[in-house]
Parts: C-alpha cells; sequence; structure tokens
C-alpha cells in the first residue's frame, strides 16, 4: 500500500505533463501541437474516456486494498510471529508432597511477571497458558495456538528449604532447545533464582534490558521466606476461583509474618474487595473496612506501585461502584505499564469483569 501511493504521488505530474504535450491517436502517440484542432478535440474526448475509466479503475483497486487489509484473517496471516516471543507453561511439581504444587504454580507466576517487565519481549499471560498441562507432547502446535516463537517449561521441587528448579527454553518452530538450566538454592534465595532465570531467556533471545528493567527484576518483595511462601500460596488458591477464601487467608499469614510486605497487603486488599462483590448479603462493614485498611497498608509502603494501584481500583470498583472512578485508576495503571515497558505486547488480563459498564484490558501486566 505505501508503494502504490508513493508511486501514485511520483507518477502524476509525470502523467499530467505528457498528457499536455502528446496525444493517443490510431496513428500512434503524437505531439498535440502537431493536430489539427478539429482532429485534436475528437481525440481528446475519446482519450478522456478512456481516462476516466482507468482512473474509476484505480479508484476502485485502491478501496479494494484498503478493505481487505483491514479484515482479520488478513492482518492474521500477514503478521509475522516475533522470534522474541515467548510463552511459560505451568510448571510441573516434583515434589513428594502433592500440597507443594502451589510452591511451582507460584514460581512460574513470578518468573512470568519478571519476564512481562522486559519491553523487549512480548509474554503471553498466565490465563492463556494454565489450560495447558506441564511437559506437554506437541510444543510446536502449542506455540502456533499462542502465536510465539518460544516455550518456557519447567519443574519445582521443594524439600524442607531446599528448592531446585530446572527450566529450558524451547523454540516452539523448530522444536530446538536455546537454553537450559537447573538451580539448586535455599529458599532464602528463590528471588535471585527468579530473576537469573529471567535474565537467563533474555540473553538467549537477544532481549536488550535497560538499567531499569534490571533493577526491576532484581527487586525482592520481601527478605522474609516464610512470608513470601505464605504470598505464593495465596496466589496459588487466587487462581482458583472457588478458593478466595483461603487465598485471604494466606495473604493474612505473609503480612503477618512481614508487616512492610506491600505487595501481600495489595493482594490482601483485592481478595476483601472480591469477597464483598461475589457474597450475597454479605456486603457487611467489615468486609468492606478490611478490604479499605489492607489497601491504606500498601499505599503508606508503595504508594505508586501498580500493584498498589490496581488494588485501588478494584477497591473503587467492586466496593465504591464507582465506574468512572475506577476507570481512571485503571487507565493510570495502563499508563504507567505503557511506560515502564514501551511495549504494546498482546499479554493482558481483563483487569475488570466484562458485561458491566467498564472493561479495560492491562497490557503487559501479566499477572493481573
Amino acid at each position: 500500500m505505501r508503494f502504490v501511493v508513493i508511486a501514485l504521488a511520483v507518477g502524476f505530474p509525470i502523467a499530467m505533463l505528457l498528457a499536455w504535450v502528446y496525444e493517443f491517436t490510431p496513428e500512434g502517440i503524437v505531439r498535440t501541437e502537431d493536430l489539427r484542432p478539429a482532429q485534436a478535440r475528437s481525440i481528446q474526448r475519446a482519450t478522456g474516456r478512456i481516462l476516466d475509466f482507468i482512473i474509476i479503475g484505480a479508484l476502485l483497486l485502491v478501496i479494494a486494498m484498503l478493505i481487505v487489509g483491514r479484515l482479520p484473517f488478513y492482518r492474521q496471516t500477514g503478521e509475522s510471529i516475533s522470534e522474541k516471543s515467548i510463552a511459560v507453561l505451568p510448571f510441573e511439581n516434583l515434589s513428594r508432597d502433592p500440597d507443594n504444587a502451589y510452591f511451582a504454580d507460584g514460581i512460574q507466576e513470578e518468573i512470568l511477571t519478571r519476564l512481562a517487565k522486559i519491553a523487549d519481549l512480548k509474554v503471553i499471560s498466565r490465563t492463556s497458558t494454565q489450560r495447558y498441562q506441564s511437559k506437554p507432547r506437541n510444543l510446536a502446535e502449542i506455540a502456533k495456538q499462542l502465536g510465539v516463537a518460544n516455550i518456557l517449561e519447567g519443574s519445582v521441587q521443594k524439600v524442607a528449604d531446599q528448592v531446585r528448579v530446572n527450566v529450558q527454553l524451547v523454540n516452539g518452530q523448530t522444536d530446538s532447545h536455546l537454553w537450559a538450566e537447573t538451580y539448586d538454592r535455599k529458599l532464602t534465595d528463590i528471588f535471585s533464582v527468579e530473576s537469573e532465570i529471567a535474565k537467563g531467556i533474555a540473553e538467549s533471545l537477544q532481549a536488550k534490558l535497560t538499567s531499569r528493567e534490571e533493577q526491576a527484576l532484581a527487586v525482592k518483595p520481601t527478605n522474609n521466606p516464610e512470608a513470601y511462601d505464605a504470598y505464593l500460596r495465596g496466589l496459588a488458591f487466587e487462581v482458583r476461583s472457588d478458593a478466595p477464601g483461603k487465598a485471604i487467608s494466606s495473604y493474612e499469614q505473609a503480612v503477618k509474618l512481614d508487616p512492610n510486605f506491600a505487595l501481600a497487603w495489595a493482594r490482601l486488599s483485592r481478595g476483601y474487595a472480591l469477597l464483598y462483590l461475589r457474597e450475597s448479603g454479605d456486603f457487611t462493614a467489615a468486609r468492606r473496612d478490611a478490604a479499605k485498611s489492607a489497601l491504606d497498608r500498601a499505599q503508606k509502603l508503595q504508594p505508586d506501585s501498580p500493584e498498589t494501584l490496581l488494588a485501588l481500583g478494584y477497591y473503587q470498583y467492586w466496593v465504591l461502584r464507582d465506574y468512572q472512578l475506577a476507570k481512571t485508576t485503571f487507565k493510570r495503571v495502563q499508563k504507567m505499564v505503557s511506560a515502564q515497558l514501551a511495549d504494546a505486547r498482546d499479554s493482558g488480563i481483563k483487569a475488570l469483569p466484562t458485561g458491566n459498564k467498564l472493561s479495560l484490558s492491562i497490557r503487559g501486566t501479566s499477572s493481573y
């Protein structure tokens, strides 16, 4: 389309000049000044009709190209898959205790969140990958369905305070292994493992890391490993829509162990706000006040973090029922994330439930 526009722009003055100087005749192309006036007028009328048909045909062709270019199937087939796109599949729990499955889910979620902070990567959200099992058979088909070039698989084994994390990065198009690593660490060092995995993936895919992104990857949400373990348990329960109460209990334990755990306070506020919305007949002042109290703690610790602002937006939407105010808050989060990531990636989860006055997709925030 760009070539057509440029060709028309360049060719128009040339065509006008040639049309002014020359005429088409049965004997061929001759100079206009060499024709008799009556003959010239007759030829010009015939040539004009031909040019009218040509111009109309060209316009119809351009309009058809514009329409076809806007069709969904045309855009989909014309788009190429980015070589720096990745999907993180559910991690396999290799612990003997099946109750430790939450830990594998939490590690997957935290790695996904860290990858989403790298602007040069396109990361698919957890909701899109959660339906796949760990160790799938056909990675090429999964990569095609998700529209990514690369798949990250992993497994987690937790025994007491020892953790083993295995990860492997696979090119879904060629089924070739790009990078793999095994980490044997103590639970207190699990934060650095998550950051190292994100950096290893970025290096393997030749994704550029800014200094701000490197700092974001190195941030520890808490220095208390027991509080972090409770937080991961809350994340696992939160994924299950039938266990909001268990998620709240885990977040309560996390903030009890570390009162300065801002991320856990934000999640706790969202949990209370969700119960306030869901439980019919339980629109009590106690539930509302609990959501507000947790939100106040998160705002006091990290007032400008995306997680705290998301908690504020959910409180405004679910508890206060102020849809316009919530929309403003969510747009603020979207703007903040876009500025930090500088990337228009399609990995967002719906920030608000559909079917109501507001439905907003937060792009680039894979964990929400």
